[in-house]
């Protein structure tokens, strides 16, 4: 019985890897073609000359670098943004070689699994239970997307107050996302741990009971408005950091007013990526940036000549980082790769402190 199932879930995954890769392509393919699905002639139809925009590229290298260093530089933006959200001291350097890992485990590993490899390699690390880890990440996430809407919010006095007009029902319904999570998250730290507790005296449910109370720990720091004001004000450094480097990126490319629409850019990407482990990932990052640049008063090809460095740039900026993290930490690649298996350890973990006491 074994034998097939695995060989079920090797066609299922080389499939869902086909689909993916398929639709990324198609994506992809929009920031430097347009589809032409009714009319005679080509399918597909480049926007400009693609030699030319090859030709162009080095020009780019006077805002490419200061992006780069900027992206580079959300690795110890967030390991000191980590440490807001933890109950127990974890010194700086091991903060930044695991926000290191994260980074290089998201952007050079398929599978978008870097938040949940560096949550696990924590509590592998420092002996804390790996809910509490994955929460405290979780409330860091969820600091940055409401700095970031708040960015956004921000935009529509800038420049583009006329052009972001257009966008305001999806405004609407990202900080109307962004409430609820925060609303979710506030809810879970103050009444999780004591449901846990109470499930515990009447020892019904003891795999609920002790995960509900690691889930109520993790959340801690959204107990009181002091320690979520503390992760925001934290929070503000790699989203300002990061909004800067698009914006650069933008004025780069001869947007007029480009350095104030960097939060627009950055927030459109966070809500097309926002599900962990869409195989399209790339595919959505240059639909998404080259979209977000033509309609903001780019011509195509400096579009797409945006989409293009700024993903080379983020990739290879924070690849590099993240390579030296891994390397002092003496990991192995092939098992950072095995995405899989990381899973499995993390479920065993889940069920390992699902029944272990909840803490008092």
């Amino acid at each position: 019985m074994r034998l097939p199932n695995a060989g079920g879930r090797t066609w299922l995954k080389v499939l869902g890897g086909v689909v993916g890769l398929v639709l990324s392509v198609l994506l992809l393919s929009t920031a430097f073609f347009k589809w032409n699905l009714h009319g005679p002639g080509s399918l597909l139809i480049p926007r400009f000359p693609l030699g030319k925009f090859v030709r162009d590229l080095p020009g780019h290298l006077v805002w490419l670098v200061p992006f780069m260093l900027l992206q580079a530089s959300l690795v110890p933006l967030r390991a000191v943004q980590w440490q807001a959200t933890l109950r127990k001291p974890i010194p700086f350097r091991d903060r930044f070689h695991l926000v290191g890992i994260g980074v290089f485990v998201h952007n050079a590993l398929p599978g978008k699994l870097g938040e949940v490899t560096r949550s696990f390699l924590l509590s592998r690390t420092h002996k804390l239970p790996f809910i509490r880890s994955l929460g405290s990440v979780g409330v860091c996430k969820l600091m940055e997307f409401a700095c970031l809407m708040l960015l956004v919010a921000l935009s529509f006095l800038g420049p583009f107050g006329e052009t972001m007009a257009h966008f305001r029902t999806e405004m609407e319904v990202a900080v109307s996302l962004c409430i609820g999570l925060v609303a979710l998250v506030v809810l879970l730290a103050h009444w999780a741990a004591p449901l846990g507790r109470w499930l515990h005296q009447r020892h019904s449910l003891p795999r609920v009971d002790s995960f509900l109370s690691h889930v109520g720990e993790g959340l801690g720091t959204a107990r009181s408005f002091k320690g979520m004001a503390r992760v925001f004000f934290f929070s503000i450094f790699p989203v300002f950091a990061s909004a800067l480097a698009y914006g650069l990126a933008l004025h780069g490319v001869r947007i007029p007013g480009g350095l104030f629409a960097g939060a627009v850019v950055l927030g459109a990407i966070s809500l097309g990526q926002a599900l962990p482990g869409v195989p399209a990932g790339m595919g959505i990052y240059y639909f998404v940036t080259s979209w977000a640049a033509r309609s903001l008063g780019s011509s195509p090809e400096d579009a797409a000549a945006f989409a293009t460095l700024t993903h080379l740039g983020t990739v290879i900026s924070q690849v590099a980082v993240g390579a030296w993290s891994v390397h002092r930490s003496k990991l192995r690649i092939r098992d950072l790769r095995k995405g899989g298996r990381l899973a499995n350890a993390a479920a065993h973990h889940v069920a390992h402190e699902a029944v272990e006491p909840a803490p008092p």
